[in-house]
């Protein structure tokens, strides 16, 4: 995907702003994510400008998490803008998306999405909690895992199963019967919290159909898996630039550590993992939008909003599924390899808690579990070779 020149400047923007937070002092979250969102509007990106965004789409999107990747930066825009918006979006719920995105897309309120069990499978037919109805209304029961923001978001949605299967709701993340614990990451710089619901009130989004639900869900983790890659392309690309620099520096033997054929080697041998990762993260990127271009015109025209459950395509758009599962594989692969070298050429340094390598080297194993293990998606792959070859 090419970069025009509006693109370069809204990387050169967020890469500016986190350089001189950092440089004060004040690259931790409370203080990022108000400028992110004031000055850039980061979190507004990829919602519809009728729900209060700007309307760009996910590459754009893609650009400003590439950055925060680079820096490690904390911030709510994965699951909050991305994971917990775009399955509000996936829903086709009118008059929540009404209600809730205008504020998560000004960055007022931080949204989590409640799905997986401690598994963490990420299967969009699958689902932490169950939801019962009463004549009281519905009332949800369960643990989810590994939510994105969940111990601080304003919005909460849920997934849950139903008799009719797995169905997206709304709670009241200060209801009764909810409570939400932040856990310890190895990665510190995410934020994960377990949600736990004892018949906690639920108010059913979209169709309250599995079909409906089902494919929100797939198409929202499909764009986070995405979304993270370029997460963990500008986290390769970063410490891939911190080894250099530090092996023009680190003299032995009376020359620097870089002139040895051996080490030029590995480090070629990383750029060209990073290249290539970042050419197939882009790719999703653009297949995603795409996607997004295909949803609205079928919206338009008065079709169903949404994707397949299993694929997340639309129309005649690429196959944003295999897409989005080959970048999630390809990039955590890359971004594991790329921070274990840096902790390999960086020497006794590396291992130390004053050098930034333990950094990366915890964001890349935390990451590639997120939304699922590499294994998991390239089986996904797997299956859907096999399938098309029948």
């Amino acid at each position: 995907m090419d970069l025009t020149s509006e693109r370069r400047e809204l990387r050169d923007a967020v890469r500016g702003l986190l350089a001189r937070q950092q440089r004060r002092g004040e690259g931790s979250r409370p203080l990022v994510w108000p400028r992110l969102c004031g000055e850039i509007g980061a979190a507004g990106l990829a919602i519809p400008e009728r729900y209060g965004g700007a309307g760009a789409g996910p590459a754009e999107t893609h650009i400003v998490l590439e950055e925060l990747g680079r820096a490690l930066t904390p911030s709510p825009l994965l699951g909050s803008a991305v994971l917990a918006a775009q399955a509000l979006l996936a829903t086709g719920d009118e008059a929540a998306c009404q209600r809730r995105l205008p504020a998560i897309a000004d960055g007022t309120a931080i949204a989590a999405l409640a799905w997986t069990g401690p598994a963490g499978r990420w299967d969009p037919g699958e689902a932490a909690c169950e939801a019962r109805f009463s004549p009281g209304g519905w009332a949800l029961t369960g643990e989810a895992h590994y939510v994105l923001d969940g111990d601080v978001a304003d919005v909460l949605l849920a997934a849950a199963r139903t008799p009719d299967g797995i169905v997206l709701f709304e709670v009241d993340p200060h209801g009764r019967g909810v409570t939400r614990a932040a856990v310890t990451a190895m990665d510190t710089t995410r934020r994960l919290a377990v949600v736990r619901l004892a018949g906690a009130a639920g108010q059913p989004l979209g169709t309250g159909r599995d079909t409906g639900a089902s494919a929100a869900l797939a198409r929202a983790r499909d764009l986070a898996c995405i979304a993270l890659s370029a997460e963990q392309v500008g986290a390769a690309q970063r410490a891939l630039e911190l080894t250099v620099a530090h092996t023009k520096a680190r003299v032995q033997f009376g020359r620097p550590i870089g002139g040895f054929q051996a080490l030029q080697h590995r480090m070629a041998d990383l750029l060209v993992l990073v290249e290539s990762a970042r050419a197939l993260s882009y790719a999703a990127a653009q297949a995603a939008a795409e996607t997004a271009g295909a949803d609205t015109a079928a919206s338009d025209g008065g079709t169903a909003h949404g994707a397949a459950a299993d694929g997340g395509a639309a129309g005649d758009a690429p196959d944003l599924g295999l897409r989005a599962a080959a970048a999630k594989a390809y990039c955590s692969e890359v971004l594991l390899k790329t921070a274990g070298e840096m902790i390999q050429l960086h020497g006794a340094i590396g291992i130390t808690w004053e050098h930034d390598a333990h950094r990366y080297l915890k964001r890349a194993h935390g990451a590639a579990q997120l939304f699922g293990p590499p294994a998991g998606h390239i089986a996904r792959i797997a299956a859907a070779m096999l399938d098309g070859q029948a």
